[in-house]
């Protein structure tokens, strides 16, 4: 089983970052209002970075850099 670490665009322009074994079920999870309290109120969301992990760990260490980084360098990531 893989891990992915992954950005959503929300509809307002903000980003969301998260980690998950599927990321396409993830993110329509997240388009169906029952994902994160986050993205509940800013649907839709797009898929706009995926990274793959070594593992549930690794996927969670990154998924915590990626959102402790400014806006800019998360756009310059994706």
């Amino acid at each position: 089983m893989g891990y992915w670490v992954y950005i959503l665009r929300c509809a307002d322009g903000t980003l969301y970052t998260g980690s998950t074994t599927d990321v396409e079920r993830r993110a329509a999870v997240h388009n169906q209002g029952k994902g994160a309290k986050y993205t509940r109120s800013r649907p839709p969301v797009t898929l706009v970075y995926t990274e793959a992990a070594a593992d549930r760990s690794a996927a969670q260490r990154r998924e915590a850099a990626i959102k402790k980084l400014p806006r800019a360098q998360k756009l310059k990531l994706i």
